[in-house]
């Protein structure tokens, strides 16, 4: 029997090749993580729901499957045994889905998401829901209506959001995969701050139908992992043409997982965006970023530099555009149809004062902010000014990339200016806030891919450090290339993975309540 301190830290390539084998069953993969979640997660908080009874069925499924062999072994797909974490804004019949809201506490959906789908037809255990900014508005997951999650590398410090729970989780060997939701760069700059791979696939490559909409032209769901080889495994499982989705493309896209394998640089032409790096970035974030600069043209990459002028409005463009789509998304949070329902005290009941009471109790104050500053952007008067204008530079930033990619077939930058921040730091200043997704948010302005992977350590404060890489719309695949090669690179530099150096967690067990498969 494998040691299970070592089975979590296995990545999930090499997990499925035991399970494959025969080496490790699933049953004892997923305890092991059931058993992580028990022993850490009482600290972290990445976790809003443990979904233990179903997970350990799956993977019981699994493991007879195999033990029965045959054809119907031979059709499992590779990742199948491999457990999985899911963002809890991605619809899962079976468990609660609360989008880190107050009102959803405790609301059951009657489908799955596409994604959720794929991912049974996968034979993947879910082990549960994570954590999240609430409806996914935030960048350090301190926002959820059920307390923050914590970075396994300081816990004093934010694990990025909004997707901090599903990052947290993988970064703390609680899960060796998990889905997250990209909309501003909710999935790569929590990979950033907690030395994880996070993924955003181009704008309709993976299927959004079930995922609880923040920003329709802005979310994607996406891969989280600990190494670039297994995000490509687990796009290729939750990606391809939806009918249920509208924005889904229909065209296929290069075989990622053979991408990530056969990666190399070789005279690839690698373009650094002069607008997202220098200037109001970190002196330990430029450092590695630099190093990987180094490292990329050592292996036969030409590094090249471009510009792109308007990445500059990106920001200001972002949280018009957002915030208007978020007050129209969200109208449906009504207190009538689902979810919380708070009546007025006193006065007359009508469906108005409803909805006020169940707005004003439900929602928390940064959504609410958004909802206000949406409303206003799309109002009488101020639409054209406002989110008409917004649209515009959204218009011209997708000419910067396009112009960019005439010169380069990828683009790199840092992930993020900063490494994690302490818990609280800019809670009373969401300007400040906003500025961490300010090299995130062009990539969803303009609907293509990208990737972020761990680059380091900071000089001042040791902690992780992420570089984006950036690629055409439909061009996943270059993503997959080049992060390998990096990756590689760096690991060897770094003597492994970036994770092995992480501080070890000696959290204190949860309480029995929260350890047997119940919402937390």
């Amino acid at each position: 029997m494998t040691d299970t301190n070592e089975l979590i830290r296995l990545s999930a390539a090499d997990l499925a090749a035991k399970l494959s084998a025969g080496d490790v069953t699933s049953v004892e993969v997923t305890q092991a993580y059931l058993d992580r979640i028990a022993a850490v997660d009482g600290q972290v908080n990445a976790f809003l729901h443990v979904n233990a009874e179903e997970a350990l069925a799956v993977a019981a499924e699994v493991d007879a499957i195999r033990a029965a062999g045959g054809a119907a072994a031979e059709e499992l797909h590779e990742l199948a045994g491999v457990p999985i974490a899911v963002k809890d804004l991605i619809v899962t019949i079976g468990q609660p889905t609360t989008a880190g809201s107050k009102i959803l506490e405790g609301w059951h959906s009657p489908y799955d998401a596409t994604v959720i789908k794929k991912l049974r037809a996968a034979k993947m255990p879910i082990l549960g829901k994570t954590n999240l900014d609430e409806f996914a508005m935030g960048s350090s997951t301190e926002h959820s209506a059920y307390g923050p999650t914590r970075n396994p590398w300081d816990l004093e410090r934010i694990p990025g959001g909004s997707g901090g729970g599903s990052a947290a989780a993988v970064a703390a060997f609680e899960a060796p995969l998990a889905l997250g939701t990209d909309t501003g760069g909710s999935i790569r700059q929590p990979g950033a701050v907690t030395g994880t791979v996070g993924v955003k696939p181009t704008y309709g490559a993976v299927s959004r139908y079930g995922a609880i909409a923040m920003a329709s032209s802005l979310d994607q769901i996406g891969p989280v992992s600990r190494t670039v080889l297994d995000s490509a495994l687990l796009q290729e499982v939750i990606g391809g043409h939806d009918p249920q989705d509208s924005t889904s493309l229909t065209d296929p896209f290069d075989n990622l997982v053979a991408a990530a394998r056969t990666g190399n640089v070789e005279g690839m032409k690698i373009g650094i965006i002069k607008e997202l790096h220098g200037e109001g970035y970190q002196a330990g974030v430029e450092n590695r970023f630099n190093e990987s600069l180094e490292l990329l043209k050592d292996a036969g990459a030409e590094i090249v530099e471009v510009s792109c002028p308007n990445f500059k409005y990106a920001l200001g463009a972002y949280y018009l555009i957002m915030p208007s789509e978020v007050s129209s998304n969200l109208a449906k949070f009504d207190g009538v149809r689902f979810g919380l329902r708070v009546l007025p005290k006193e006065g007359p009941m009508t469906i108005e004062r409803v909805m006020g009471a169940t707005r004003a109790a439900g929602f928390g104050d940064e959504v609410k902010r958004r909802i206000i500053l949406g409303t206003y952007a799309l109002s009488a008067g101020y639409y054209d000014a406002y989110y008409g204008s917004a649209q515009k530079v959204r218009t011209l930033i997708q000419r910067d990339f396009d112009a960019a990619f005439a010169q380069a077939d990828v683009l790199i930058s840092p992930t993020a200016p900063t490494t994690a921040f302490k818990l609280g730091e800019k809670l009373n200043d969401p300007l400040a806030m906003y500025l961490n997704d300010v090299a995130t948010i062009p990539a969803n302005m303009a609907g293509v891919p990208g990737l972020s992977l761990p680059g380091g350590l900071a000089d001042e404060n040791g902690l992780p450090v992420g570089i984006q890489l950036l690629a055409p719309a439909r061009e996943d695949a270059r993503l997959y290339r080049v992060g390998a090669v990096l990756e590689s690179l760096l690991e060897e530099k770094w003597g492994g993975p970036l994770l092995d150096r992480a501080p070890e967690l000696q959290a204190p067990a949860l309480d029995a309540a929260n350890t047997v498969g119940g919402s937390k």
